[in-house]
């Protein structure tokens, strides 16, 4: 039973932050622009302020307001028990074609009544789900690429969060307000400063002329990860709140060795425990989990999901997250003693593209090894571990260590 709310004014602010602030690339919404807000019924209270935020900023806002899955009904856990194949392939294509049209940015709102809604769902269904949606990912990541889309995803915690999170209802939100400036009088000040100190750290990365790979090790992962041409850091833009990483869209075929992650990960409405991936290759060769395994390894049985798309670092300095907070969108932003290390398994963000993504074809995403899959998971790991820059010409030089980046 919820036992606490958050204030008015701290819901206000988050609003402000998300509509002023995380679309547009940090610098908020025009006069005109149309919002998709996606939100469950448990999130309604952030769901108003956004809206009237937008409105106040001159926009649009198109709504997608949902029933919550659990703890009285659970429609995805209904479709997905009860659809057949043609159900679970059917996209309304021009209906969703002419959605991605209509909209410059959205906003989605994590609000999760239970986090293991979809546990027991054949995970075959899950996937296929998943693939017959991929064209919409494709025309939204089309129209980003062409810098007329921008996007953000915001937590509205939950019992169900603070549960799986070990916390107490309000501890959890105090970890959200903290994590989001919300405790500070204007926010959006707060995460411009941020985001200075996180560009700060991006430029240097991206100076680094000639990397070949990086070399992460530690206790529980020895692990190359291939650069590739063409490439840069990305982070700081606003998109998601909170984001305090900073992350490349890798070489898929060049990532090589085996990395544990500590972390839960909740992904499909399902949790899934103790991650352990091997690398040959490219190629995920080797996969396990102490819990529904038979999901991850579903997942990766998808296409091109069992290739890397995203490699990620957070710097523990940056980051106001010091607790598990049983959600991605947190989770891969912790600070705590060791900064964490991240990876995607499926489709690579084109924006890691040191150039006009607009401008290629999929024939030359290929050629330069990004990635393209209907899955992107991220898996989170906070223990112990360096990071090695090797460049093509033999040196080394030490990025990351103790959570911090040692540039």
């Amino acid at each position: 039973m919820k036992t606490y709310q958050p204030s008015q004014k701290t819901l206000e602010k988050y609003a402000d932050v998300l509509v002023n602030f995380a679309l547009g690339g940090g610098t908020g919404i025009r006069k005109g622009e149309v919002v998709r807000l996606n939100s469950g019924e448990f999130a309604k209270p952030l769901y108003m302020e956004i809206r009237k935020a937008v409105i106040k900023a001159g926009g649009h806002v198109l709504s997608n307001y949902q029933p919550d899955n659990g703890p009285e009904y659970y429609p995805s856990r209904d479709f997905f028990e009860n659809a057949d194949d043609d159900q679970l392939d059917y996209l309304p294509k021009k209906y969703l074609r002419g959605l991605v049209d209509e909209i410059d940015h959205s906003i989605s709102i994590i609000s999760d009544v239970d986090k293991q809604a979809l546990m027991g769902v054949e995970p075959k269904k899950l996937m296929q789900r998943g693939l017959a949606f991929k064209p919409v990912s494709e025309w939204l990541n089309e129209k980003e690429n062409k810098g007329k889309y921008t996007w953000t995803l915001a937590l509205y915690g939950t019992p169900a969060g603070a549960k799986e999170a070990g916390l107490s209802y309000k501890d959890y939100w105090d970890q959200i307000i903290k994590a989001c400036y919300l405790d500070k009088k204007n926010p959006i000040t707060e995460w411009k400063k941020v985001t200075k100190r996180i560009e700060a750290t991006k430029t240097k990365l991206n100076k680094l002329k000639k990397v070949d790979y990086f070399h992460v090790v530690g206790p529980d992962v020895d692990l190359k990860i291939k650069l590739g041409e063409k490439r840069k850091w990305m982070g700081g833009s606003g998109r998601n709140i909170p984001s305090f990483e900073l992350f490349c869209s890798p070489d898929w075929r060049g990532t090589e060795g085996w990395i544990k992650f500590n972390q839960p990960l909740y992904r499909y409405g399902n949790l899934i425990k103790n991650v352990k991936l091997v690398f040959k290759k490219g190629k995920v060769i080797e996969a396990s989990a102490s819990k529904n395994e038979k999901v991850l390894k579903e997942m990766i049985a998808t296409k091109n999901a069992d290739k890397v798309g995203e490699f990620s670092l957070t710097d523990k300095r940056t980051s106001r997250i010091t607790k598990f907070m049983a959600e991605t969108l947190f989770d891969e932003n912790v600070g705590g003693p060791y900064g964490n290390t991240h990876i995607a398994l499926g489709n690579a963000y084109k924006d890691g593209y040191d150039g006009n993504p607009a401008r290629l074809k999929k024939i030359e995403w290929r050629k330069l090894g990004f990635n393209e899959s209907s899955v992107h998971t991220d898996i989170v790991s906070t223990t112990k571990r360096t990071v090695e820059a090797y460049f093509t010409n033999g040196k080394s030089m030490l990025i990351y260590k103790d959570g911090k980046f040692t540039l």
